[in-house]
């Protein structure tokens, strides 16, 4: 059977963050039940086991222990099944943590970004990086497999130290798994409004990824997609079907699904899905460029074999490109895998752009 994943929106939060254009709503302690009554409506309409169910925000560490149980035995996952839970380092506690492994979640996620308290202030960050290293202790005491640590690069007055600082901080912590993100200045956002000073410019941002890049390699973190590491065997499972397109369906506000080729989503009104008047609507297909760029994300890149099953191939003018990249060290191209290289994921966007 191929595979399936599940990913629920949790769209509360205790405040919205400087820097975050997810849909929302900032302001709440809890998630109210009539939304957990509204994704177990959706999710009896679901015959299809899940290998893998995501609770993304938002905020989900604002569910209880009992509405996560009562969604994961709706949502049914099949043994073995990774569980993912979305956490604030402050939005947890010893009691809610052993509840949320109880329930059957197997991954949990903590939004730290930096250990730089100046910073997580800058960025609208609620906790303190102490705060983040009980929530890490906290959740190894209370048994999970798997724990995951996000750092944000290329912060304002952003420095080499302040990522050792950050990566130091989860390692301790006993992250398995750990992803880094660059900065974005989303529109919208409050930074897009006050911008804020000292950003880095993009030749610094890119030196910044590089060097996170070297720094968790050297910590035993193998990249295995552009803003993914893992210790061996740790990896993602469920965004790992996003990036090699297979099935998954998202539930709530502003989530999204691509079912058997064709792509949908939620219209991003909360009030509408709790009463049930929302409806998923489709926003196009799964086809051969979708492919190409997702595949360019993982750092096993694009198997050409499986390329042309999809209906891809390579122009000369294209593998004359590609031939270049590879001199100037952004790809390995062996006319049977192309994979691009950190330097090289740098640049993804050009080089996609070059191909589409």
């Amino acid at each position: 059977m191929d595979s399936f994943g599940i990913y629920l929106h949790i769209p509360y939060c205790k405040s919205k963050c400087r820097y975050c254009d997810f849909y929302s709503a900032p302001g709440t302690r809890a998630v109210p039940q009539a939304y957990v009554s509204a994704l177990l409506r959706e999710l009896k309409k679901n015959a299809r086991r899940p290998d893998t169910l995501y609770f993304g925000g938002g905020t989900p560490a604002l569910l209880s222990p009992a509405q996560v149980s009562s969604l994961v035995q709706a949502a049914a996952p099949l043994p073995g099944a990774e569980i993912t839970l979305e956490a604030n380092p402050d939005t947890v506690t010893r009691e809610s943590l052993l509840g949320f492994r109880e329930a059957g979640v197997t991954r949990i996620s903590f939004g730290v970004q930096s250990a730089d308290d100046a910073q997580l202030r800058r960025l609208g960050r609620t906790h303190t990086a102490a705060g983040a290293a009980e929530a890490l202790r906290m959740a190894r005491e209370a048994g999970f497999p798997e724990i995951c640590g996000d750092i944000m690069l290329a912060l304002p007055h952003y420095t080499n130290a302040e990522f050792d600082a950050t990566l130091d901080l989860l390692q301790q912590g006993g992250c398995t798994h750990i992803s880094a993100y660059l900065l974005k200045i989303e529109p919208g956002t409050a930074f897009a409004k006050f911008p804020p000073e000292g950003l880095p410019d993009a030749d610094d941002a890119a030196d910044f990824y590089l060097y996170a890049v070297r720094r968790l390699a050297e910590a035993g973190y193998r990249q295995y997609e552009i803003s993914n590491f893992a210790h061996p065997g740790h990896e993602g499972r469920h965004n790992l079907l996003y990036w090699n397109c297979r099935d998954y369906w998202g539930v709530g506000p502003a989530a999204h699904s691509c079912l058997d080729g064709v792509r949908r989503f939620w219209p991003d009104d909360v009030h509408s899905f709790i009463a049930g008047s929302a409806v998923e609507e489709k926003e196009g297909v799964c086809d051969v460029e979708d492919f190409l760029l997702m595949q360019l994300r993982l750092n096993r890149g694009l198997d050409l074999e499986e390329y042309a099953r999809w209906g891809g191939h390579f122009t000369k003018p294209q593998l004359d490109f590609l031939r270049h990249c590879v001199a100037a060290g952004y790809a390995l191209f062996d006319e049977k895998r192309l994979q691009l290289t950190p330097a090289g994921m740098v640049v993804q966007n050009a080089i996609l752009e070059a191909l589409l």
